[in-house]
């Protein structure tokens, strides 16, 4: 086991300066340091020092925020970085006794300077983040050998009494199994068994999950675990009913864990591929998190429209109307969620679309030596222009029947975007080129009338009766005059 790690960034300097030997960083960036994993951000410990006597040390050099007194935590922010820096601390739960409903800051929190180190390290979630390191000289201290959990690759309870204080321990054992690709010690599971989660804020769990879908090798890792946890039946009731749900097994081959050939076990392996594919088409993280959460319920409706049908001389399980279905499940988890737009997308509108017509970019290949450009219009207009997205949540759910992760696109979405780029059509030219302001000046008046010529003329134009917006005047005249007579 290492006994001393440098921990070289910016700032470093300076704070040792301030501190000596009782400044500390904390937590997950010793773990990172010791994985080599590029380290995002650095949270200190400062013991022996009282928290007035930290702000005035500080304030020469850059902006001090008191987050809270009896929390004992300060935001720094110097040269454009935000440091957080706390002092060493202990919390119950409020209220003391078994709690149900709670949520994750339930808690009395007290700071005290003069608390031991290891005291502090002993209120941390698992083994691999109770470590501290000394920024003076490098010294690991390591009280409850969290550097075998990390040489082992195992997520371990750090104190098992304490961790169903904070329900979120849960999510989170799930997300560094995912992220970190550990294995999570069998006691965690026995533990959460008896966690209530349902008094966890959909924002924590929101970017919890977030978390696993965009920074996990295979996200499917970290879904999996969250099913283990009960995190998905007490949280995601729609994604358990699809872990529950049979597929036909002769065009879904994919299996569970157990063998079965879930809708559940379709849905990982989709959202891995999307991953996979967000990476070959360099999306940008908005995207991104777009993509993976239409591929995680695009199949949610699948449950409720199962149905067994003979046909070609079998019983084929059939799921007529699931991605109707699938779209208001999603619509319905978006908003329990609070989840609207995010980092200016607009999730909630444009993921359950995509989900409702994927199918749909399959029929265009299907039909491909009949189908017109018509046919690509109406279907660009339906999903407003996100004609990328749709086609990949096509492509990863197609993939989602296998574990080894696609390195390119298969052939029919290079056809999709060779076609909708030989045809022209994108974001711009689905927009209506005959507005109501134009048609003011033909003479007609705001209302119901005016909303159903909109609706006929913007059709014609998806349907390349006229290119042009003087073109689409003239044919529009042409109606108004039809109309009259």
């Amino acid at each position: 086991m290492k006994k001393f790690l440098p921990a070289n960034f910016e700032h470093r300097k300076l704070f040792v300066r301030l501190f000596g030997r009782d400044i500390y960083v904390v937590g997950g960036l010793v773990r990172d340091l010791l994985l080599n994993r590029p380290v995002h951000e650095v949270d200190l410990l400062i013991q022996g020092h009282p928290l007035d006597e930290i702000i005035k040390k500080l304030e020469p050099y850059g902006r001090v925020n008191l987050v809270g007194r009896s929390f004992g935590v300060i935001k720094f922010t110097i040269d454009g970085l935000t440091y957080d820096l706390a002092l060493p601390r202990k919390d119950r739960p409020a209220g003391g006794g078994k709690a149900t409903h709670r949520r994750h800051k339930d808690f009395l929190i007290e700071a005290d300077p003069s608390l031991p180190l290891e005291k502090d390290l002993e209120r941390r979630d698992f083994r691999c983040n109770s470590l501290a390191l000394r920024l003076a000289d490098g010294k690991i201290i390591d009280p409850f050998n969290g550097q075998a959990d990390i040489e082992q690759k195992i997520i371990r309870l750090t104190n098992p009494h304490s961790f169903p204080d904070d329900p979120l321990r849960v999510l989170r054992a799930a997300r560094f199994a995912s992220v970190l690709e550990f294995e999570v010690d069998s006691e965690i599971y026995l533990a959460a068994k008896e966690i209530d989660l349902t008094g966890l804020s959909v924002e924590r769990v929101n970017e919890e999950l977030f978390k696993i879908l965009l920074f996990s090798p295979r996200p499917s890792r970290g879904l999996q675990e969250m099913l283990k946890l009960t995190v998905i039946r007490q949280l995601f009731p729609e994604l358990d009913r699809c872990s529950l749900a049979i597929q036909d097994s002769y065009f879904h081959p994919e299996k569970d864990e157990a063998g079965h050939h879930t809708v559940w076990a379709h849905l990982l392996l989709s959202v891995d591929q999307a991953r996979a594919i967000s990476r070959l088409a360099g999306l940008e993280t908005t995207r991104e998190l777009a993509l993976l959460l239409a591929s995680l319920y695009h199949d949610s409706g699948k449950p409720a429209t199962a149905h067994w049908e003979y046909k070609k001389d079998r019983l084929v399980i059939t799921n007529n109307g699931h991605d109707i279905l699938s779209e208001k499940i999603a619509r319905s988890f978006f908003s329990r969620q609070k989840i609207f737009s995010w980092n200016g997308f607009d999730l909630q509108a444009i993921v359950p679309m995509i989900i409702r017509h994927h199918h749909q970019a399959s029929e265009l290949w299907h039909n491909r030596a009949s189908v017109t450009k018509k046919a690509f219009n109406r279907l660009a207009a339906r999903v407003k222009g996100e004609i990328d997205l749709l086609i990949y949540l096509d492509a990863a759910d197609r993939a989602g029947r296998k574990k080894r992760l696609i390195t390119e696109l298969d052939r029919q979405a290079i056809w999709l975007f060779k076609k909708f780029k030989e045809l022209k059509i994108n974001k711009e030219t689905i927009v209506p080129l005959i507005m109501g302001r134009h048609l003011m000046k033909l003479g007609v008046a705001p209302g119901p009338g005016m909303g159903q010529l909109l609706k006929k003329l913007y059709g014609y134009q998806l349907d390349n009766r006229f290119e042009t917006r003087a073109e689409g005047l003239k044919l529009a005249r042409k109606l108004i005059e039809e109309k009259k007579s």
